[in-house]
């Protein structure tokens, strides 16, 4: 009886008070739309870009799947291909606004999705491709890019016309 009732107070805990700041915005938080799983890539629509370093793969976005929400999120399915042709498929967010990225889901060999258990984590977390599309292609100056077409423009060319005029004043 006595463990029970041990037991049960364990289970119990008071709310966590919280302080103003956190009363006062806790409304504010960004509103994520509803995220549906993008087809599986195809070949076709895959689109090369470059990463400073990219130990030995080569990475592409799936220009069909590429999409900016009305939450101000990018939307894309990433496949990185090793030299030996291993692949690994990606549904991923970036949040430009607060440098945030997301993994959604992640591709079986199958042509399927497993959904991912991870949240919204600080792009210095992620590896140097998140950082590339982030700071090179769909997140210039900050922003995220208007539609996909301008992301997909970014993509062919090598990176975003935004990012490569700062990066040419600065020396970067």
């Amino acid at each position: 009886m006595l463990v029970a009732l041990l037991l049960a107070g364990c289970g119990i805990r008071p709310p966590a008070e919280m302080s103003d700041w956190e009363r006062e915005n806790i409304d504010r938080r960004p509103v994520e739309d509803n995220v549906a799983l993008p087809p599986y890539p195809r070949a076709a629509n895959l689109v090369e870009f470059t990463v400073s370093d990219p130990g030995g793969f080569r990475f592409f976005i799936d220009a069909a799947t590429l999409a900016v929400g009305k939450d101000a999120i990018v939307r894309y399915v990433l496949v990185a291909r090793s030299a030996e042709g291993a692949q690994n498929v990606s549904y991923e967010g970036l949040r430009c606004a607060s440098a945030d990225h997301r993994v959604y889901a992640l591709g079986r060999p199958d042509g399927t999705w497993a959904p991912a258990r991870g949240d919204w984590r600080p792009l210095r977390a992620a590896g140097q491709r998140q950082v590339a599309l982030y700071r090179e292609y769909f997140c210039p100056q900050k922003q995220p890019i208007r539609d996909a077409a301008e992301g997909v423009r970014a993509l062919r060319a090598g990176g975003h016309p935004s990012y490569k005029a700062f990066a040419g004043e600065r020396g970067i």
